[in-house]
């Protein structure tokens, strides 16, 4: 049975995909960005100095101090976050490589999400029975959204390369 034709179905698709691909855009910058610019002051003094009670506090990261200094930590931390971000902006080059540097990405907003749960005074008490962030919770809780950006990018980068990885194979076969 055909499909009935409808008056302006196909540019009406057409507007939804180019919304849809404008959105994935934006939200790869919307990662990008906040990654290479967090990850540049990493290497300031006072950035150093802003994470370390965070890092002092997480049961699985504080021996981080006993091995590197603030700084040289902050420095690493920076690093991952340069890398993570350069690797998801080479997407239209290589799915892979950017696959690799959202699941930096990922691994990393884990971690500071966890401090969410670790750092003392994250939560002000409210007369409103409702828990408020504090300033470092409203720092530490938009990585919630940009884990959830880290993860699409991982998804979508490891879709497009299983598809070019089949068509290699079947361009083999």
């Amino acid at each position: 049975m055909a499909t009935p034709f409808v008056p302006g179905q196909q540019s009406t698709s057409r507007a939804y995909q180019a919304i849809s691909t404008a959105g994935a855009i934006i939200l790869r910058l919307g990662l990008i960005i906040p990654l290479a610019w967090i990850g540049i002051a990493k290497f300031t003094s006072a950035e150093a100095a802003a994470i370390m009670p965070l890092v002092s506090h997480q049961p699985l990261m504080r021996w981080v101090y006993d091995v590197f200094s603030v700084q040289a930590f902050s420095n690493v931390l920076g690093c991952l976050e340069l890398l993570a971000a350069m690797l998801i902006a080479i997407r239209p080059v290589s799915a892979r490589l950017s696959a690799i540097g959202s699941g930096i990405a990922a691994l990393l907003f884990v971690s500071t999400i966890s401090f969410l749960f670790t750092t003392p005074d994250v939560v002000a008490s409210s007369s409103l029975h409702v828990p408020l962030v504090t300033e470092v919770g409203g720092f530490l809780i938009k990585d919630v959204a940009l884990l959830g950006a880290a993860v699409w990018t991982l998804g979508e980068a490891l879709i497009a390369q299983s598809a070019k990885d089949a068509r290699i194979v079947g361009d083999r076969g």
